[in-house]
């Protein structure tokens, strides 16, 4: 582990990007003790500091470092809250996803015959569809809120999970390790969990890493179609919308400010997850 670290840290750019990671997640996780509003709570909303620039003193009493939106929020407590739900969106549904593609891929890997071929047949025909179009239809099903939103994005997601780890599960199964496992009384579950799953974890964790910025950014763009989380939740695609309206009027931070904090968000965890396949799979270096 140190040595994996000490490999890390030559590169500076992954370095830098691994520590925006950190400090975006423990303000998001802090965010009520250091947010000067809770955005969530309309008692404390007032229309009249709608849509005021940066700098400005609030009803409040406080000054509105990044502006106001089009409710009254201060925009720095929303972004905050905002990366929290992207943060919770991401990681939730990376985690299912990450669950039931990896059992599908090793079960198809590991059993073979016609379980293996209609699992990854299901898997190939998802695979074909675009991950956006697939979740817009399935939020325009289902509905918006938090529940539907995972399902949709765990839907579109976990098949590049599933072909992962079946990649790497059916390259593992001809080792002899695995083949000096099955000769021994151990159950099949047994070798799975203890020598099969192990080994293919490192190309399923980049894949994971990514795969939450790539569920951040879908939750972003359904929430900014109107599609994703109601607009009582100020996600950081709701108030880009918010905002998108005022962008030809001058009043450009209710949009720019949450959308520099997502993009920052999104190329840091990639940033990171290149470092992580790179640090797997040493000859993918450059």
């Amino acid at each position: 582990m140190a040595q994996f670290w000490r490999e890390y840290r030559e590169n500076w750019i992954a370095t830098l990007a691994l520590a925006v990671v950190v400090l975006i997640v423990a303000a998001a996780l802090a965010a009520p003790l250091i947010t000067p509003q809770d955005p969530y709570d309309l008692a404390n909303l007032n229309l009249r500091d709608a849509r005021r620039p940066p700098g400005f003193v609030g009803s409040g009493g406080y000054v509105h470092w990044l502006g106001t939106d089009a409710q009254g929020r201060d925009l720095f407590s929303a972004i905050l809250y905002g990366l929290r739900i992207s943060l919770q969106m991401g990681v939730a549904a990376g985690a299912v996803a990450f669950g039931l593609g990896t059992s599908l891929g090793i079960m198809a890997a590991n059993i073979g015959g016609k379980i293996e071929q209609g699992i990854m047949r299901l898997v190939d025909l998802q695979l074909s569809f675009p991950a956006i179009l697939l979740a817009l239809v399935l939020v325009a099903m289902l509905g918006q809120g938090r529940v539907p939103l995972i399902i949709a994005l765990v839907t579109a997601q976990y098949a590049y999970f599933a072909r992962t780890a079946y990649g790497a599960a059916t390259a593992e199964r001809q080792k002899d390790y695995i083949e000096a496992a099955r000769a021994t009384p151990l159950p099949g579950r047994s070798i799975v969990l203890r020598h099969l799953l192990p080994n293919c974890m490192p190309p399923l964790i980049v894949v994971g890493t990514v795969q939450i910025a790539n569920a951040i950014s879908l939750e972003a763009t359904l929430s900014f179609l109107g599609l994703g989380l109601p607009p009582t939740e100020p996600s950081l695609g709701m108030l880009i919308a918010n905002g998108f309206q005022y962008m030809m009027s001058g009043r450009t931070w209710i949009s720019v400010y949450p959308g520099i904090a997502l993009i920052l968000l999104i190329v840091a965890i990639n940033i990171v997850g290149d470092q992580l396949r790179d640090q797997f799979n040493p000859r993918l270096r450059r």
